[in-house]
């Protein structure tokens, strides 16, 4: 394994953001900045040729800081959407930044996508692992308490590449952060997904409203254009389903200790195949229907259908649902959560 250093730029506020690369014997390279503790680039070796990029980035740190879509960010304190911005915990009731439509997203405003983060860095012979970590004070976003938060992303030898949060506050509140990153199994800026291989470890779904937000209800995908459980391409799917494509929260099962599988990608073509373990509840799945057209970096651009999500997390809103697994920490305890990627060549 080996491990490097330097320094990606400046914010337009005089911030230094760093850049970390991960790289394996194997193939495997990680690039990640402490803008946003964002994946700025994952490259992966297939059945012939040279490693490939996988994740959407972007080259300059301006274009980072331009772009509304957070690609690789890290989305918080809690990640997808809260109703009108508002819920009560302990009896008290909390207003926070509203900034889609009447509702809080993905954080709000800035979330922790918009700040630099402090890094450190480790090296094993078999690891390489960058620890990101910042506070975010009582209010920021109008969030209660006091947070300190920590995300370890480490990457292996043989191709697995992990995200570990650990987080603590002196109040009460939710916490659910999660990684916001795009893949295109082929390599990124080859063409569409459509003709790669989805299956999901996802047996219930979660239905929404109009703007988004979950009904409350937990219904069964067996029947419906969402099923997943069987490995099927990604263009028939989106076929089925319309041309708005998936934008859609999966329930994985309880939340665990250990990384249970949710996902599992494959690209025929590259040999390439990802599978998503996490020992959290939800999954969603973006088919990448509202990306924006235009380029994207290494000269790249990015087509319809050019790249998907499969993000982990808790399910939305959960706050203000209490049969949904819930994201609150109270003082004194420490939520701890682990998504492993795992790519493989066959």
């Amino acid at each position: 394994m080996k491990l490097h250093r330097g320094i990606f730029g400046r914010t337009s506020e005089g911030r230094e953001v760093e850049i970390f690369t991960l790289e394996s014997e194997t193939g495997f390279r990680a690039e990640l900045i402490t803008y946003g503790a964002t994946l700025r680039s994952f490259r992966a070796p297939g059945r012939s040729g040279p490693p490939e990029e996988l994740t959407l980035g972007f080259d300059t740190l301006a274009e980072y800081e331009e772009d509304g879509n957070c690609f690789g960010a890290t989305l918080g304190r809690c990640a997808g959407g809260i109703a009108g911005g508002s819920f009560t915990l302990d009896g008290i009731a909390h207003q926070v930044s509203v900034n889609a439509g009447r509702h809080h997203l993905n954080g709000g405003v800035k979330g922790f996508q918009r700040h630099v983060w402090k890094a450190e860095s480790f090296l094993r012979p078999d690891l390489a692992t960058v620890l990101f970590h910042r506070i975010s004070p009582e209010g920021e976003e109008g969030y209660p308490g006091e947070l300190r938060i920590s995300l370890a992303c480490t990457l292996s030898e043989d191709g697995d590449f992990s995200l570990v949060f650990e987080a603590e506050a002196d109040e009460s509140t939710p916490v659910n952060p999660a990684g916001h990153s795009f893949w295109n199994l082929g390599g990124m800026g080859s063409g569409s997904v459509e003709n790669q291989e989805l299956r999901l470890f996802c047996p219930f779904y979660l239905p929404a409203d109009r703007e988004g937000i979950p009904t409350g209800e937990v219904l069964s995908v067996r029947g419906t254009a969402l099923d997943f459980t069987r490995p099927g391409r990604i263009g028939e799917a989106v076929r089925r389903v319309g041309p708005e494509g998936f934008d859609q929260v999966f329930a994985v099962g309880p939340a665990a200790l250990d990384p249970a599988p949710a996902a599992l990608l494959r690209d025929h073509e590259s040999g390439r195949t990802m599978e998503v373990l996490t020992t959290l509840p939800g999954l969603r799945f973006n088919s990448g229907h509202g990306l924006p057209e235009g380029p994207i970096a290494g000269g790249r651009s990015i087509a319809p259908l050019g790249a998907l999500s499969l993000e982990t997390g808790y399910f939305p809103d959960a706050v203000n649902r209490p049969h949904f697994p819930s994201p609150v920490i109270a003082p004194g305890e420490t939520s701890r959560s682990m998504t492993v990627y795992r790519f493989r060549v066959s």
